[in-house]
């Protein structure tokens, strides 16, 4: 399945992106980082990816994970990872990427995070 991206700005410095389909090599994976760029030009600073509806992930998946994290925490933002489940999740703890970023059980707890830390 081809990689499918939902962006929901839910405050103008929020925004959900709901991922589905697979996050792996390839064009359709550089449509996440695309994301990240517009959003940081735009002001948000806090971004949580939902992963609840991705079934697929390689390692050019998780470099952009990585690297989108990277990009928010530099531009003074903040990555949270939502609903990883299955081999999404095993490969993102393989790889040590829940010891970079938080990890929620779902988007609207990922969300409340950002309000706690305010």
């Amino acid at each position: 399945m081809i990689l499918e991206l939902q962006k929901n700005q839910l405050a103008p410095d929020f925004c959900r992106i709901d991922f589905r389909g697979k996050l792996m090599m390839g064009n359709d994976s550089r449509q996440v980082e695309w994301a990240i760029a517009e959003l940081l030009a735009a002001g948000v600073k806090k971004v949580v990816f939902n992963l609840e509806q991705m079934d697929g992930i390689d390692s050019t998946g998780v470099g952009i994970i990585v690297v989108c994290h990277a990009k928010m925490v530099k531009a003074g933002g903040n990555l949270r990872v939502a609903s990883a489940h299955g081999i999404v999740l095993e490969v993102l703890q393989m790889a040590h990427v829940d010891r970079l970023m938080e990890f929620f059980p779902n988007a609207e707890s990922a969300g409340q995070s950002f309000a706690a830390a305010s």
